[in-house]
């Protein structure tokens, strides 16, 4: 799927997967009102993007996030250059993490193309 369907997006690119479930899934409860807007209802929402490393190859994910919800928009896989490093980077564990410089540079690319 193409990301350029997304580029007017508001795409938080510094939103990490789990400040993400702190947001939105323990809204209220938190201490996040300096670095991220609090959430207030339903109606607030981040779209952010993740990279999902449980298949045999990294896939970066732009997920749809509200209290109820989370919703994956897009996915793609990730470059071989740049899985290789991530797996480098991670050391080849199995989990969902927010994405390094490289693929946020490669992900805006795609988004304007």
């Amino acid at each position: 799927m193409q990301l350029d369907a997304y580029k007017n997006c508001q795409i938080n690119w510094d939103l990490t997967p789990e400040e993400a479930v702190t947001l939105y899934l323990e809204w209220g409860n938190n201490n996040w009102h300096g670095k991220h807007p609090p959430v207030r209802s339903k109606h607030d929402v981040a779209h952010y993007f993740v990279v999902d490393t449980w298949g045999e190859k990294p896939t970066v994910r732009l997920v749809r996030r509200n209290s109820e919800e989370a919703v994956d928009l897009a996915a793609l896989p990730l470059p071989e250059n740049l899985a290789g490093e991530f797996r480098h980077e991670t050391g080849s564990r199995k989990g969902i993490y927010h994405p390094t410089e490289p693929i946020k540079d490669w992900l805006k690319g795609q988004m304007h193309h």
